[in-house]
């Protein structure tokens, strides 16, 4: 266990000893939002039916905004956080564990929770900032609905962080670590519904986005970010079916195939997707430890020292 201890605090040291990507990290949910603030909120704004309170708009478009940047910024943010277990490939380091006391497993097991602490500090800031921006632009939430985001924010960060350590463990080099970086933080977003809601598209896209978990994690973030506005909406006397309209143009009410999904089974389905995708790790993990998988490996240049 001590060993473990170490090796978890070595990987997160690493991650913080490159300040440039450290700070880049703190810095980038404050950017994303003003992104987000700038390109998303007025397409929000115009889906909106005529005729609600402004500031009642302004707190369901506030809590879309939130809702979409949080739901990508827990897996983008896990693929940097990550890179430390790909720099240790490239470094040789891996190779020099290995003729260590340090079991595989282990090494394994701390690369994924240095990869979710990191991760989870810096989605805990995006939350923070965009909770702020929902109270200067209309607040409607309860205590328990924060509560139930704080869940979504740790629950996502678990599938962001597991599911960059499986793609990970492929990753030998720092072109291939930069390509996957750079596809899942373009269309990430996209095939999640974050950009879009799932209900403005065509139903074969709609088909396809409900095989995806992200989507199912996407949905929960929405309803908790918008449970309190929608229910003001209801208090002052909306109709049901422009509420429900709403829910739907927001993917707060969630399809799969034309049958609703309700709360409980978006839960089910990120729970065991992060269960089912561990397991996954842990076996490849333990396949690599035992050579039973081996993976080209970036060559290392020969440093000579020269005797003068």
């Amino acid at each position: 266990m001590k060993t473990f201890f170490t090796m978890t605090g070595r990987n997160i040291k690493l991650f913080m000893k490159d300040k440039g990507m450290f700070f880049a990290s703190l810095i980038t949910p404050a950017i994303l939002l003003v992104l987000y603030v700038t390109f998303l909120a007025n397409v929000y704004r115009d889906s909106m039916p005529e005729g609600l309170p402004e500031k009642l708009v302004n707190g369901m478009v506030a809590g879309e905004v939130m809702s979409s940047m949080l739901a990508v910024i827990c897996v983008t943010v896990a693929f940097c956080s990550n890179l430390v277990m790909v720099q240790d490939k490239i470094s040789g380091a891996q190779k020099d564990f290995s003729i260590t006391p340090v079991r595989k497993s282990t090494l394994a097991v701390s690369y994924f929770v240095a990869t979710f602490a990191v991760t989870m500090l810096i989605t805990l800031v995006a939350m923070v900032l965009c909770l702020i921006y929902v109270g200067a632009s209309g607040w409607y939430m309860s205590a328990g609905d924060v509560f139930l985001l704080l869940l979504d924010v740790i629950l996502l960060t678990l599938f962001g962080t597991v599911l960059s350590s499986l793609v990970n463990c492929f990753v030998n080099t720092q072109g291939q670590a930069s390509a996957v970086g750079t596809i899942v933080s373009a269309g990430y977003g996209f095939f999640c519904g974050a950009y879009m809601p799932i209900d403005s598209m065509g139903k074969g896209m709609q088909g396809f986005m409900g095989l995806l978990p992200g989507t199912y994690g996407t949905s929960l973030v929405r309803n908790h970010s918008l449970n309190g506005a929608l229910g003001e909406l209801a208090n002052i006397g909306a109709p049901q079916e422009v509420i429900d309209k709403i829910r739907d143009s927001v993917d707060c009410n969630l399809y799969f195939f034309g049958t609703k999904v309700s709360i409980t089974a978006c839960y089910l389905v990120i729970v065991l997707t992060i269960l089912v995708a561990l397991g996954l790790y842990v076996l490849l993990s333990y396949l690599i430890a035992k050579n039973k998988i081996r993976f080209k490996e970036p060559k290392l240049k020969n440093r000579r020292l020269r005797l003068r």
